[in-house]
């Protein structure tokens, strides 16, 4: 198979496969997730990639950490949901690889790319840390742009984990 043709379908099938890990993750019953919560930290970082890994719909992440964080030591709980949430947004990175047409004439995916080009490691850890809907966003660009994976992933731990500890902290302190 050419390689121009092999690229264009191992973009596709990812598109795909973050198209359909979206929607059953968004369709995962809250009782589920709840119960991830019992098998203690390796339970926060699975539901926190799953959590992340949906693309523009939302899941229940930060709700969860912030009551794991009344549940478990909160700095733990940060590390290992903040962990889980980087490696989930890789999600939104592939679909940004493999499918960029899809938000290319969005406005805000314009900018948020502008800003990519001119400081990709500065946009990802902000835009982690605030809760907003534009992650993904940023993610797709960074995608689209070929940011390496791994720088990536960093920056997203490193943003994340700022706001896991001030969700998990914040559990801990009103639950206390």
């Amino acid at each position: 198979m050419p390689n121009p043709r092999r690229a264009a379908l191992l973009r596709g099938a990812a598109l795909l496969l973050v198209v359909a890990v979206s929607v059953g993750i968004f369709l995962l019953p809250e009782e589920q997730a709840e119960q991830l919560g019992n098998y203690g930290y390796p339970g926060i970082f699975i539901f926190s990639i799953i959590s992340n890994a949906t693309v523009i719909l939302p899941a229940p992440g930060l709700l969860l950490v912030f009551s794991f964080g009344a549940r478990f030591n909160p700095l733990w709980v940060a590390l290992w949901a903040a962990a889980g949430a980087a490696l989930g947004e890789l999600s939104g990175y592939l679909a940004g690889y493999s499918g960029q047409a899809v938000l290319e004439k969005a406005a805000i995916y314009d900018r948020l790319q502008g800003w990519m080009q001119r400081n990709g490691p500065l946009t990802i850890a902000v835009l982690a840390f605030i809760p907003n809907p534009f992650f993904d966003l940023a993610g797709m660009a960074a995608g689209s742009l070929k940011m390496p994976p791994a720088k990536f992933v960093f920056w997203a731990f490193w943003g994340k984990l700022l706001k896991m500890l001030v969700t998990a902290y914040l559990g801990a302190g009103l639950f206390q």
